[in-house]
């Protein structure tokens, strides 16, 4: 089974071809500044982004003959994890109904699912009615498996919700499981993904029944986000009249956490200034992962302390000086695990590949 998976970030596109389980291309497109300039809304993007996709494969002589194309899930409505056939009902949400944020990772069903089009119009195959190509997204960062009690708040109008890494919090907790020769459905884990945004989920014998809003408001600040905000004084905010509702969530996600109070959110750079002795930017590293710790810990108690093990992925984790401080914090919950980086290119393919093979069957989106 040849398989081409699609992962769009807010600077890149990350692509790869996968043969089975073996991956033959792995490519990383980065985007300047400059050449995203001229779009206005991410959607706008997508024939620029796939264009880029479909040079890869010819500078590198594949052609575009796959039996599969999965891209990274879009903030759509909330929906069980898994993997999705991308359908028209999809594209729609994504373009004009549920999208709930301008992000990047919209564009993955968008790009998926033309490719996947053009294949089959290109290669119709008369004997079946089945297309030879399909598309499909797997658990994207608007899965919730939440519980109900997890749902509320302390208002009726603000249900909590997750936006959380979902597809390598999922990829990281089988591998770990592989690793120990036992089923992630057999576990209790608490992962937590150390990124741009900082994501931490309970995971309960196979479903995450707790997880922060790790893109817009909820859990500890990060190198991109605000994180938990004093709700008063952000109402204050809000009709203080210095602010367009544009900037003010720009506040919350993107020009936030570490950004807002350093002016990078590039942690090599910060750690950087750390050993040369800057004082502030230790304070705020340090508070990061004290919130960090602390979010963790609550996970704790949402699993009534039955934890096999803690697992800490994401870019961060390749910090010696970040794991230090938080297995410091949290190490007596559970024995701690890192993962650095992020698996998110091998899921989606694996993903894509059991559908493909009859392991798994996909889920549709309604």
């Amino acid at each position: 089974m040849r398989i081409l998976v699609i992962n769009p970030g807010s600077t890149s596109t990350k692509m790869a071809v996968y043969e089975n389980e073996k991956p033959i291309l792995l490519r990383n497109i980065t985007h300047t500044a400059e050449e995203l300039a001229p779009f206005g809304d991410i959607t706008e993007q997508q024939d620029f982004r796939r264009q880029l996709v479909l040079d890869e494969l010819r500078q590198a002589n594949i052609p575009l003959e796959f039996d599969a194309v999965i891209g990274r899930g879009g903030l759509v409505k909330p929906i069980a994890g898994g993997v999705y056939e991308i359908n028209q009902k999809m594209i729609d949400d994504t373009l004009h109904g549920c999208v709930m944020h301008n992000h990047a990772c919209n564009l993955g069903c968008l790009i998926a699912y033309e490719i996947a089009n053009t294949i089959n119009s290109q290669k119709l195959n008369a004997n079946s009615q089945q297309p030879i190509c399909r598309s499909f997204i797997a658990d994207p960062g608007v899965v919730d498996e939440l519980t109900p009690l997890a749902r509320i708040s302390g208002s009726p109008m603000m249900p909590r919700i997750c936006i959380w890494h979902a597809l390598n919090q999922r990829a990281i907790a089988r591998r770990y499981a592989r690793g120990i020769g036992k089923e992630y459905e057999d576990l209790n884990l608490i992962i937590c993904h150390l990124g741009g945004g900082i994501s931490v989920a309970a995971h309960e014998h196979g479903r995450a029944i707790d997880a922060n809003n790790a893109l817009d408001g909820e859990g500890p600040l990060s190198p991109e986000r605000a994180g938990s905000l004093p709700a008063a004084d952000l109402i204050r905010l809000c009709f203080s009249g210095k602010y367009t509702e544009k900037q003010l969530l720009k506040r919350i996600a993107g020009k936030a956490g570490l950004t807002a109070h350093l002016g990078t959110n590039d942690m090599r750079e910060i750690l950087k200034r750390i050993k040369e002795g800057d004082e502030h930017a230790q304070l705020l590293v340090d508070a990061m992962l004290y919130h960090t710790a602390k979010q963790i810990a609550s996970e704790a108690a949402v699993l009534c302390g039955q934890i096999d093990a803690i697992l800490l992925t994401g870019g961060m984790a390749h910090s010696d000086y970040v794991v230090s401080e938080l297995r410091r914090r949290i190490g007596f919950l559970a024995p701690v695990y890192v993962f650095p980086g992020e698996d998110e290119m091998e899921a989606l393919a694996l993903n894509a590949l059991a559908v493909l093979q009859g392991r798994r069957e996909a889920k549709e989106y309604q």
